[in-house]
């Protein structure tokens, strides 16, 4: 009985260091480009299972890499460091999903794999190892989502790149996905020595910059795209302006929240003029 409930904390720890929320969003995005592009069921969850892989082995290669920075500062929402999932598992799950990224991305084809394991994965692995300790931290996060549309579209039978415009979102997009997902860490982060971008512009730059980098991102996602502007898009946009004020405006989590909520629409407007 003890053994079962010991090897089910376990798993429940090694689920939550290996990021969930970012993963499953990635992962959601993911999905609806290949909706988007055309994709049949298939190729469409082979696509989504590549990049799910790579997202897994991402996150928990961050959570070994920062295990002893963690325990520095008593991060006890990290199961890591805290010793609730042995960190040989943890090694095993992370050499696991990278084996299994490599052979779905292939499985893709050689040209979306290309994209996926030199760009998408290989960025996060290269922010975990040191990148984010430096002020080009921003840079993984805009190539990989940047190069996430091209993942999707050449996986289609008949392989294309995205449009500029897409690939111009998916850059602008991680950009403030990287702000908003630093922001609730920087006192720690500050304190071992983490000296990243956000880090180096301060929470309250980081609270007025983050919204402001996903109405570009807003700006691409409407304008971007050839002829004229369709009734939702500039809804869309409109909502991301006000959006944008609330966040510059607003105090406590209200910023936080209220790019989260630009991020939510910019995502819907890149799918939905994909």
């Amino acid at each position: 009985m003890g053994d079962g409930r010991n090897r089910a904390a376990a798993a429940v720890g090694l689920l939550a260091a290996a990021h969930p929320a970012p993963a499953v969003a990635v992962t959601v995005l993911t999905a609806l480009l290949a909706l988007a592009a055309g994709h049949s069921p298939g190729s469409g969850a082979l696509v989504v299972a590549a990049v799910a892989a790579g997202q897994l082995g991402i996150g928990w290669s961050n959570d070994l890499v920062d295990a002893d920075r963690d325990r520095r500062v008593g991060r006890a929402d990290k199961p890591v460091a805290t010793g609730a999932v042995p960190e040989r598992m943890v090694r095993l799950a992370t050499a696991v999903s990278l084996a299994a990224c490599v052979a779905l991305s292939l499985a893709c084809g050689w040209r979306s794999a290309l994209v996926h394991l030199a760009l998408g994965v290989a960025s996060g692995w290269a922010y975990n190892l040191g990148l984010k300790r430096t002020p080009l931290s921003a840079v993984p996060y805009a190539v990989a989502f940047g190069a996430l549309p091209a993942v999707v579209s050449l996986a289609l039978p008949s392989p294309s790149w995205p449009p500029a415009w897409m690939v111009a979102t998916g850059a602008v997009l991680g950009v403030g996905a990287h702000l908003l997902n630093a922001l609730p860490d920087l006192t720690d982060d500050e304190a071992t020595g983490v000296r990243g971008l956000p880090q180096r512009l301060g929470a309250g730059t980081v609270r007025v910059v983050a919204p402001l980098v996903l109405l570009a991102g807003s700006a691409v996602a409407v304008l971007g795209p050839p002829g004229p502007v369709p009734l939702s898009a500039a809804v869309a946009g409109g909502l991301c302006v006000a959006l944008a004020a609330v966040a510059v405006g607003g105090r406590g989590r209200v910023p936080f929240l209220a790019s989260i909520a630009i991020a939510l629409v910019d995502v819907v407007s890149l799918v939905l003029r994909a």
